[in-house]
C-alpha cells in the first residue's frame, strides 16, 4: 500500500463519513476515526454496488449514499433509536 493511497482512504473517508453524518439527523457521538471508517466503509460499499451494477467502480454520489445507509443501520442495530421523534435526539 502506497502513502498516497493510505492519504486518499484517509481524507477521502473523512469527506464521505462527515457528510454523511450531516445528512443524517440527530447526534452522532462517534470519534474522528470512526467518521473516517464510516466514510471508507462507504467508499467500499458503494465501489462494490457500482462494480456489480454498471461494470465500473462507482463515484462520489454512490459512496455518500452507502455511507448513509450504512449510519441509519448502525444507529438502528448498535444504537437501538429511530430516525425519527423524540428519541431520535439523545444520545
Amino acid at each position: 500500500m502506497t502513502i498516497a493511497l493510505l492519504i486518499y482512504l484517509i481524507l477521502g473517508g473523512f469527506v464521505v463519513g462527515g457528510l454523511a453524518r450531516l445528512a443524517v439527523p440527530g447526534p452522532d457521538p462517534m470519534p474522528w476515526w470512526a467518521t473516517i471508517l464510516l466514510g471508507v466503509a462507504g467508499m467500499w460499499l458503494g465501489g462494490i454496488v457500482g462494480w456489480l451494477l454498471f461494470g465500473r467502480p462507482s463515484g462520489f454520489l454512490l459512496s455518500l449514499v452507502s455511507a448513509v445507509l450504512l449510519l441509519i443501520a448502525y444507529r438502528k442495530l448498535v444504537q437501538k433509536r429511530p430516525l425519527t421523534g423524540p428519541d431520535a435526539r439523545r444520545v
